[in-house]
């Protein structure tokens, strides 16, 4: 089913108000990580994966694995606005003994199909269902979302160095490229760039495009679309806090735990967002 821009961008801002009243509720949670992977997700679970949320075990689906799983306020709001479950279980995040935690349980949550959190990880288990699933025919596809401060990690590099292997090519990489982690900039602290040259390197088809604009991911995502034999890597660029003034502008603000004022703040500022579509 395809979407128009419009369409996607009135649920992505919906998804932003979710979780900023998520992480308020929850006075807990990296609200400026979430925000950046929000267009990202909404452009997937409505114009890309294939998926079916009555019936979230379905063989056939395609796989979705979010290795920056500090972001999954972003991706529940999404799994709930598709209809995986009910929306009420968002206002219960990181409660004791509730549906969604602080990141992803396969076991717990519909419509996930694998466990986050541990960074430089994601894409090893992403090659591991890709592996898995390649004799299936067709082969489902698998799309694994990293934050760019992973690639710091040796393991995605020796991941990277597998997928690339057994030529993968029902496997998709997003980088969620926002120049950010939690001690500051990327090229700071460890410089990437250039990141699409490394990847090519490693024997990967790439792409880049706007994270946040849909015409652009889908552009992107086409560009990959002729590889054979190769893994797919799309290098998304992304702000950290992407729709919240105050966050945008803030580098410090990744690690801001929303207090009363500006949860409310937040929202003001994306009713206004919508008031203004």
């Amino acid at each position: 089913m395809t979407h128009s821009v419009q369409e996607l961008s009135e649920r992505a801002l919906a998804v932003r108000r979710d979780v900023v009243r998520m992480l308020g509720l929850a006075r807990s949670g990296l609200l400026a990580s979430s925000l950046s992977i929000v267009d990202i997700l909404v452009w997937l679970y409505w114009g890309v994966l294939d998926v079916r949320p009555g019936e979230p075990e379905w063989e056939g689906r395609d796989r979705f694995v979010l290795g920056k799983g500090h972001g999954c306020p972003a991706l529940y709001s999404v799994l709930a606005n598709r209809g995986f479950f009910p929306r009420e279980e968002l206002w219960s995040y990181r409660r004791l003994g509730a549906m969604l935690q602080t990141y992803p349980e396969v076991r717990r949550t519909p419509g996930i199909d694998a466990p986050g959190g541990s960074l430089g990880q994601g894409l090893g288990v992403a090659n591991g269902l890709a592996l898995a699933l390649r004799s299936s025919d067709p082969a489902p596809s698998v799309v694994c979302l990293v934050g760019d401060g992973e690639l710091q990690e040796g393991a995605m590099w020796e991941s990277a160095l597998t997928a690339a292997h057994h030529g993968l090519d029902s496997l998709t990489l997003i980088v969620d490229r926002n120049g950010r982690q939690m001690e500051g900039a990327t090229e700071d602290i460890k410089s990437l760039e250039p990141v699409a040259d490394k990847f090519i390197a490693f024997g990967w088809t790439v792409a880049e495009c706007d994270g946040h604009d849909f015409s652009s991911l889908r552009s992107g995502y086409g560009e990959l679309a002729g590889a054979v034999g190769r893994p797919r890597c799309l290098i998304a660029r992304t702000k950290l806090g992407k729709g919240i003034s105050f966050l945008e502008e803030d580098p410090s603000g990744g690690r801001m735990v929303l207090d009363r004022n500006s949860t409310d703040r937040a929202l003001e500022e994306l009713a206004g967002e919508e008031d203004g579509q």
